[in-house]
């Protein structure tokens, strides 16, 4: 990585695709919708033609924002079920957690922890100054290099090591190596017992529906031209063998059907995810 700081004060493209589809959720899909955030969609602050993007095509991209919407709101309900007082999110990018579920997290006395490259971060909390959101003392943003010491840094943040959190890595996972998904790993495992590490994965292309392989194709194939390129596909047991040899004590993996009874059971118009993207619930 080049630059800090300002040098690439610019949002993560991924991060808006993602926001934006979690704003396309509302705008498209009719009620009950599994998450309601359109935050996103105003720190993104996209042109007005935003829905004519071909990545927002209403068809095509409707199991993949329900994919979205659905990962997103298994990981905030675990947390405030769990009941600890530490939340991490990794590759943070536009998540809103912080403003959807405001008091939810302040009765919970839960502490934030938002970690991301500088640039966007930096971004980020601009646009939150910008819109009015400010930062409640229990947010704190933590920029950092992923290769370098972020592990240091989120203790320097005030994360503590020692009492229980849940950490949540969600859309990362493909983008790294499998050693440094390893890595990662490893340090979560160490934490506090009672602790729960939430990350997705993505599954191989050809387990993927197949009504759905062109589109994770594509998705493959520009992020290798944008030079982020997929290093890490697993299966389910590939990832949970990976969280045991880790050191998790409990693994489980979360499939699709489990998240289609959650959130979209009875629903008739098509919105229900993918099982290309899956979760992995590992403790400590």
């Amino acid at each position: 990585m080049t630059g800090t700081g300002e040098d690439l004060a610019t949002a993560d493209h991924t991060a808006v695709r993602v926001a934006l589809w979690r704003a396309l959720h509302v705008r498209a899909d009719p009620p009950p919708h599994v998450l309601a955030d359109e935050i996103g969609l105003r720190l993104a602050a996209p042109d007005d033609g935003w829905r004519d993007r071909p990545d927002m095509d209403v068809d095509a991209t409707r199991r993949t924002r329900a994919s979205i919407v659905a990962r997103t709101r298994f990981v905030e309900d675990l947390v405030l079920e769990r009941g600890v007082d530490q939340y991490v999110v990794l590759g943070a990018g536009l998540d809103t957690f912080a403003q959807r579920r405001q008091e939810q997290a302040e009765a919970a006395g839960l502490r934030v922890f938002e970690v991301d490259r500088p640039g966007p971060q930096a971004w980020k909390r601009r646009r939150l100054e910008e819109l009015g959101f400010g930062g409640p003392p229990w947010l704190r943003l933590v920029p950092v290099d992923f290769e370098g010491d972020w592990w240091d840094r989120l203790a320097a943040a005030g994360f503590d090591p020692g009492r229980p959190a849940v950490v949540a890595s969600t859309g990362v996972t493909m983008y790294l190596t499998r050693e440094a998904n390893a890595s990662t790993f490893r340090l979560v495992a160490g934490l506090a017992p009672g602790s729960l590490f939430v990350t997705t994965f993505l599954r191989p292309p050809a387990d993927v529906e197949p009504e759905q392989r062109p589109q994770l194709e594509a998705a493959v194939a520009g992020a290798r031209a944008a030079g982020t390129p997929f290093l890490s596909f697993f299966r389910p047991a590939e990832i949970q063998a990976l969280a045991r040899e880790s050191g998790f004590r409990e693994v489980r993996h979360v499939p699709v059907e489990e998240l289609d009874r959650r959130y979209f059971e009875g629903r008739t118009d098509g919105v229900r995810p993918s099982r290309g993207e899956e979760l992995l619930v590992a403790g400590t």
